[in-house]
């Protein structure tokens, strides 16, 4: 395949960008609206709330722990997920750093 287009970026470039890419479906931002409305979730809560079947909620879900944004542990029979509050502030600080930056011109062209 070639090399990594990827080496050269600091880990922290990296982990923001597999953040945004996972925030990048619908599904996925839909997931994540509802858990910041419903600070601790159930699996099954959220399937009730959105037009998918469970399954591909459950690969959502995936996605979204696999890198970082939501936490999650088994609780008997049910997964309980919720937002991961570090990940949550990463990405409104790096979204502040780029709003605020004096370089940014209204008109572009």
């Amino acid at each position: 395949m070639g090399i990594s287009k990827k080496k050269g970026f600091s880990d922290q470039t990296l982990r923001l960008s597999a953040v945004f890419k996972a925030l990048g479906h619908p599904a996925r931002m839909a997931i994540v609206e509802y858990m910041i409305q419903h600070p601790s979730c159930i699996c099954n809560d959220i399937v009730g709330e959105l037009p998918l079947a469970q399954s591909t909620i459950s690969k959502h879900l995936s996605e979204l722990k696999s890198v970082g944004i939501i936490q999650g542990e088994i609780a008997g029979t049910k997964l309980c997920y919720c937002i991961n509050p570090q990940v949550l502030n990463e990405i409104v600080e790096f979204s502040s750093q780029m709003m605020n930056n004096q370089n940014l011109k209204s008109n572009c062209c």
